[in-house]
Parts: structure tokens; C-alpha cells; sequence
């Protein structure tokens, strides 16, 4: 595995500090997404999937930096379970997820069309990676903190059983209660 200073150097090899985000440009956005999580606790490999999370795409951010097919450059710089971490993120169909994530565990795949159920820590992992995501746009972009608020606060809500306190506690002083 590399350091997080060699992982921030491929991730602008690849462009992203080229790519527009809210908040100035994609690198940007995943550097404060890791920090943020090691800010509220979270282990290293969430850490390490938070800056890099969007390098295969997401749902909500259609850009990718690295072809899923090449996984295995990404698993040699953040090991193995960051990396699993980064594909199921990118990998969720959030309208066929997220609404029962944190009851049924239940992921839909739409890199692959089939349904994944993740469980304990790596539920919480991908929760709290997700929330902390959604936390950092929202800031830097308060048309969608006025669209969805209220979205959020709910769905938010109904994950706290399953995220960990401190980023509940940080959504709720973001969204408020």
C-alpha cells in the first residue's frame, strides 16, 4: 500500500484537480471527504476509500478516473479493503439503495446489475463514507443543501442506527436536526 501523500499525488496524475466539483474541483472534494472522516473518527481504510471514492464513478458523479477493469492498480495504493470499499460506493444504485441500506444491508449493484448485501462495519463504512460525501457538497453547494435538505435530514435519520455517532452528530449540525 502507498502513503496517503503518493495516493494524493496519482489521484492529480490522473486529472482530478482538473475535473469541476463543488467546492472548486474533484481532488479538492476528495481530500476534505478523507480528512473529514479521520476528523469524525472513522479507520484508516475509510479514510483511504473517502479519498478515493470517486474514482470509478458514482451514481451522482458520472466521471471516472480509473476503469473498474483495472481495480487492481487502486487495491495496490489503498489495500484491499478500501478499495472493495471505493467499488461498492461507486457501484450503488442509490434510488434502489439507500432508502433501506441500513435495515437490510441490501447494495444494487449497477456496475453489474445484481444485488450485494453488505453487513456490520462494512455497512457502517459505506453509510458513514456516503453521508460525509453528501456533507461536503451540501456545503459547498447550498442549492442542493435548499433542494434536498429535507431529504437528507430523513434518509440521514434513518441510518443513524447504523452509521457511527460522530457522523450523525456532524450531519445533524450540517442539516440540522
Amino acid at each position: 500500500m502507498c502513503t496517503d501523500t503518493a495516493v494524493r499525488v496519482w489521484l492529480r496524475d490522473l486529472g482530478a484537480e482538473q475535473i469541476a466539483h463543488p467546492g472548486g474541483n474533484l481532488y479538492a472534494h476528495l481530500c476534505r471527504v478523507s480528512e473529514r472522516l479521520a476528523a469524525l473518527g472513522c479507520d484508516g481504510d475509510v479514510q483511504a476509500a473517502g479519498l478515493t471514492h470517486a474514482v470509478y464513478g458514482t451514481d451522482g458523479f458520472d466521471r471516472t478516473l480509473l476503469d473498474r477493469a483495472d481495480r487492481a492498480v487502486l487495491r495496490d495504493l489503498i489495500g484491499a479493503d478500501a478499495e472493495e470499499l471505493v467499488y461498492l460506493y461507486g457501484a450503488c444504485d442509490r434510488e434502489r439503495s439507500w432508502r433501506e441500506l441500513a435495515t437490510t444491508g441490501q447494495v444494487f449493484d449497477r456496475f453489474v446489475g445484481q444485488v450485494r448485501t453488505t453487513s456490520g462495519a462494512r455497512r457502517r463504512s459505506l453509510i458513514d463514507l456516503s453521508i460525509v460525501n453528501e456533507l461536503d457538497v451540501i456545503e459547498h453547494d447550498r442549492a442542493v443543501a435548499e433542494r434536498h435538505g429535507a431529504y437528507f435530514r430523513a434518509l440521514f435519520a434513518s441510518w443513524a442506527p447504523a452509521a457511527s455517532a460522530p457522523v450523525i452528530q456532524d450531519a445533524q449540525r450540517v442539516l440540522g436536526a
